[in-house]
């Protein structure tokens, strides 16, 4: 036993001390001191080395989409790298492009900043903000999406067009009921729900995650009154003129919200052309808004809201469509007419809507998606 016991003490004060010579040469050997970075070729700032380029650029207010927090799985970081990045990684790979990986594009998440470094940003990026709002309002509308309304401080508005996205800061939060703790902050987009007149005041439909970090925070801890950081706005899925003859919008589950805020400006800007919501749902209980939509129905031109449901139960008495939402574009939209579409929903939801589109004759440039 006590051979056992010595043996035991032995292998612990050597990998105690092997942890500490790990943390000291991380510590000398990874200090890469203060580098270059230099943006757009005009704008040359000073930072510090060993951060990831997204952590860089956020500590400067410059601010690039990240709908994953930084962990590399959303794709949304992305800006060109003319030198300075090092090889791109595998963590990267799926993400990009054939024609971005010869164009030099990178994941700014992943790209650790080493040495002096060039990149390119879309210019819109430096208009983007950070805003410490104040929620106002939060309504659950089914047993797993809750909208919440936020004022922005005073002097502060936002604008933004309808279908783009801003990012929640989520804040530590202690372990609760049902579900656990986490001790960092973390960030996630979400789509505009709101009106873009009223510049004060922005609000989200938020779905409840399985062990989501914050859509946790949001449904289980964020209360009334409660301060929160939101970045934005980002995203080029949002509403076009054009002229062609008819709306289309197809959206699930927390889709929904930048469908509302497309509906809102069709209202706002009296945009008379005809337009049809398709939206999916399991059963009637997932459904939400409806006295709204039926107020867009009554004061837009020519607007029907038209929900399909995948599993209806015989309570719900449902007499709409029934299938999946593919089905209503395959029994309603015409081939001989022009189209232009919005659809937000799962990558497969997204695929199989435009597939239904094409085969439709909807010109593929003509069809708009955001995937979440």
């Amino acid at each position: 036993m006590n051979h056992v016991l010595t043996t035991t003490g032995i292998v612990a004060i050597i990998s105690a001390a092997f942890a500490v010579i790990l943390t000291i040469a991380d510590k000398f050997l990874n200090d890469y001191g203060i580098v270059g970075l230099k943006i757009n070729k005009e704008k040359d700032l000073q930072v510090e080395g060993g951060q990831s380029l997204l952590n860089a650029l956020k500590n400067e207010k410059i601010f690039l989409p990240s709908a994953c927090g930084g962990k590399g799985t959303c794709g949304y970081c992305k800006c060109k790298v003319n030198s300075g990045a090092g090889p791109v990684l595998a963590t990267e790979k799926p993400l990009l492009s054939k024609s971005e990986l010869d164009s030099d594009v990178r994941l700014s998440c992943q790209v650790k900043i080493k040495s002096n470094i060039d990149i390119e940003i879309p210019e819109e990026l430096f208009n983007v903000q950070e805003f410490e709002a104040t929620l106002v309002e939060k309504i659950p509308m089914t047993d797993r999406i809750v909208k919440i309304r936020m004022e922005l401080p005073e002097g502060k508005t936002i604008n933004f067009k309808p279908g783009q996205f801003l990012q929640l800061q989520s804040k530590p939060y202690p372990k609760g009921e049902g579900y656990n703790a986490q001790d960092e902050s973390w960030d996630r987009a979400y789509s505009i729900a709101s009106s873009i007149k009223d510049d004060k005041h922005v609000e989200l439909l938020i779905g409840q995650v399985l062990e989501g970090r914050v859509s946790t925070y949001v449904h289980k801890v964020l209360n009334v009154g409660d301060k929160i950081t939101l970045v934005g706005p980002f995203g080029d899925f949002y509403y076009n003129d054009d002229e062609n003859d008819e709306i289309v919008m197809v959206a699930a589950g927390t889709g929904f919200a930048p469908i509302r805020s497309i509906l809102y400006h069709m209202l706002d800007n009296d945009i008379k052309k005809p337009a049809r919501f398709y939206f999916g749902a399991r059963t009637k209980a997932d459904l939400f808004l409806l006295d709204e939509m039926k107020m867009f129905e009554e004061k837009l031109h020519d607007f029907k809201f038209m929900p399909t449901l995948s599993k209806p139960s015989e309570s719900d008495n449902w007499e709409g469509d029934t299938g999946r939402v593919n089905n209503s574009i395959d029994k309603y939209i015409e081939e001989n007419k022009t189209y232009t579409a919005y659809l937000c929903g799962s990558p497969v939801m997204i695929s199989g809507i435009v597939k239904s589109l094409t085969a439709k004759g909807v010109n593929v440039d003509d069809i708009h998606f955001d995937e979440f």
